[in-house]
């Protein structure tokens, strides 16, 4: 009677799992370690507790976003506007549960052995410089803006960043900025600004431009 015949390589769905967080491990302390790298702090103890703090702050809000999905949150409306919670919408939610104690062990730790410009150029590395691109945004739409607003904007897009680090996905950061930036705009309305009008003239220089361009390259 033959007998049966049994392979060696059976699935392993645990055990593949592991491997994969493993390496998403990995990725994430590879992108800690170079976010600290960039600073040159020349300092070996204060990097390996920095890439620390960043590393474990990294694996938190990934394993929150991914153990917490939209799917998560009931459908319902936005009480704002009364229209549906988007997929986006429910995400967020989802992802601003996460508990505080993770955000205080990122500040507190990069506080502990930087200076506020090197941990606003970490908290940089978390949403691809968006502070930096929102002001020069708004530099060149403000017609002669006051040091006032500017201080005050500046402001709001700190507040912005720091908040949008806790979040996951691009998508996400973004409409963490976009929050501060409607509070950016109506903070300039209130002041004797128009927004709508300086973005609208804004615009048509713009397209004045890029017109005039476009008709001497064609000559």
């Amino acid at each position: 009677m033959t007998k049966p015949v049994f392979s060696q390589e059976q699935p392993k769905p645990l055990a593949s799992a592991v491997e994969t967080k493993a390496k998403a491990d990995d990725e994430q302390e590879k992108k800690a370690t170079e976010w600290i790298a960039s600073l040159n702090l020349g300092d070996a103890g204060k990097e390996k507790r920095l890439t620390e703090v960043v590393a474990t702050h990294l694996k938190a809000v990934r394993d929150w976003h991914n153990e917490h999905p939209a799917s998560t949150v009931p459908a319902g409306i936005n009480p704002v506007t009364g229209k549906p919670l988007t997929e986006l919408d429910r995400q967020l939610i989802a992802d601003s549960a996460m508990p505080e104690t993770v955000h205080q062990a990122l500040m507190s730790g990069l506080q502990r052995d930087l200076v506020k410009k090197q941990v606003d150029a970490i908290l940089d590395k978390y949403t691809i410089g968006k502070v930096a691109f929102t002001m020069n945004g708004y530099r060149a739409i403000v017609p002669n803006i006051t040091e006032k607003e500017e201080a005050t904007l500046l402001s709001f897009m700190e507040q912005a960043r720091e908040q949008a680090v806790d979040y996951k996905s691009m998508k996400e950061i973004s409409a963490i900025f976009e929050i501060y930036k409607t509070k950016s705009e109506q903070y300039l309305n209130a002041n004797g600004r128009n927004w709508r009008e300086m973005y609208a003239n804004y615009t048509a220089v713009l397209k004045a431009k890029k017109a005039a361009e476009k008709k001497e390259a064609t000559n």
